[in-house]
């Protein structure tokens, strides 16, 4: 129909363990109103209208209500049965349906950093300048590369993007080839449409959008929208082993959230934007590429929510490394090195004696890009700004600024509760991250950054003899 529905009102939602729950898709528009499945990684069903998803077989010669059976695979077919991804979906009209690509401009992405200079220079970002009041621009229009590593060419390798927009993508729909998206609003609350239905996320959430789902994203009230990216070329996200933590702790599975399937039945224009090795391309369509009435798998975009987190510190003494705070990880081949995690820095208890407790001075040899949500960063309250980014880069040194070292080597023991209104956030990598020249504009940098450790002086008191 019109509206895009042509089933009654209430339809059945297929839960991850057989159960039913009623939707009424005409009032699913705000956020209060999503239903969503749980449990990470999990083998999970949805349909929006009962008996879509076909019985003990994945493409029957005839689909249920006369849908096609597509199957989209996030890995390759032989990958072993515990790591591999994919999802069927049933829609209305088969991906393959659109018209010839076309190339389309956009000077700020970049998906190959091969030919990129690098550096070891440390940086600070003030916050990322927002759209002018008189542009429009959508999520799409508005992303910015910061740098990376690598090429999605070679499936091998990260890109941390800059997202800000004024303005929903209506009608355009855009598909990444070229890895999965980690998506951390910082201002505003987006709206994402994905094929297998709709997830809102606001600041203080994330999302992740894999490789090759399409997906809109929608702002659901007027204002700014500012975030960040990390893009990643290798594998999957998936969560960090746990060692002698034991079976609970850091992100736990059942607090991932994903979407219940919701299609639209329309007809009229739609584009399909298509981000390969990081150019993009544009195709027609004559129907809503959101028309997926059943799906299954364990492919599914999800969104998690940051202060579910149970974070991990020490009770004794000492500053813990920061690997105790990560959310998620993508792994390279050589066990615990990763492609990328992300790590957060949330609302916690410190309560270690004798112990300086912002973060300790270091040289890493992982490249680590911060950036901040909210609230003041505990090493540097006062120049990293939320909305704002720092980049340290292989064995670059970096640590509390001299104010910082001062003042918490002289705190009382007490036990402490870190700022409730606090959040930061760290992409960190093997890989070397190379800038782009828009993240390298003066305007944009703190170009006095390297000045916060300069008053930092020798307290050295050697014996006397």
């Amino acid at each position: 129909s019109e509206k895009g529905y042509d089933y009654p009102p209430f339809v059945i939602v297929l839960g991850r363990k057989r159960s039913y729950h009623l939707l009424n898709p005409m009032e699913s528009k705000g956020s209060k109103d999503l239903k969503y499945l749980s449990g990470f990684g999990a083998e999970l069903a949805s349909e929006a209208i009962p008996g879509a998803l076909p019985k003990a077989q994945n493409n029957p010669k005839k689909c249920p209500y006369g849908t096609y059976a597509e199957q989209l695979s996030g890995t390759s077919f032989t990958t072993p049965r515990t790591h591999n991804k994919r999802i069927w979906f049933y829609r209305i009209i088969p991906s393959c349906k659109h018209s010839k690509y076309k190339k389309i401009e956009h000077e700020y992405l970049i998906a190959d950093f091969s030919s990129m200079k690098a550096t070891p220079e440390r940086f600070r970002w003030k916050p990322y300048p927002l759209p002018k009041s008189t542009d429009s621009v959508d999520f799409l229009q508005g992303l910015r590369t910061v740098g990376g590593s690598g090429s999605a060419e070679s499936k091998t390798g990260f890109a941390v993007h800059i997202y800000t927009a004024n303005e929903s993508m209506g009608k355009r729909a855009l598909c990444n080839s070229d890895g999965d998206l980690l998506i951390v609003p910082q201002l505003g609350s987006l709206y994402i449409r994905t094929e297998c239905g709709d997830l809102a996320v606001k600041p203080g959430e994330i999302a992740v959008i894999q490789r090759g789902h399409k997906f809109t994203v929608d702002l659901p009230s007027k204002g700014d929208r500012r975030g960040y990216i990390c893009e990643v070329f290798d594998g999957h996200f998936v969560l960090p082993d746990l060692g002698p933590i034991g079976a609970n702790g850091l992100a736990n599975p059942r607090d991932f959230l994903y979407p219940t399937a919701k299609f639209e039945n329309k007809e009229g224009k739609y584009t399909l934007v298509q981000k390969f090795l990081g150019e993009l391309f544009e195709a027609d369509l004559d129907h809503s590429p959101f028309d997926v009435v059943a799906w299954h798998g364990n492919y599914v975009p999800y969104k998690y929510d940051l202060k579910d987190f149970v974070a991990i510190n020490s009770v004794t003494v000492d500053h813990m490394d920061p690997s105790i705070f990560t959310v998620l990880t993508c792994q390279t081949n050589s066990p615990g090195v990763a492609a990328m995690d992300f790590v957060i820095f949330p609302p916690r208890m410190a309560v270690q004696k004798k112990t300086f407790r912002p973060p300790y001075y270091h040289r890493n040899c992982m490249t680590e890009y911060m950036g901040n949500i909210k609230g003041q960063y505990d090493a540097k309250p006062d120049g990293f700004k939320p909305g704002g980014g720092s980049l340290h880069s292989v064995m670059s040194g970096h640590g509390p600024d001299a104010k910082t070292f001062g003042a918490a080597s002289e705190w009382k023991d007490d036990a402490v509760q870190m700022p409730e209104d606090a959040l930061a956030f760290m992409f960190e990598s093997t890989y070397v991250m190379r800038l782009t020249k828009w993240a390298l504009q003066e305007t944009l940098l703190d170009k006095d950054y390297i000045k916060c450790w300069d008053n930092l002086k020798s307290n050295f008191k050697p014996p006397k003899k």
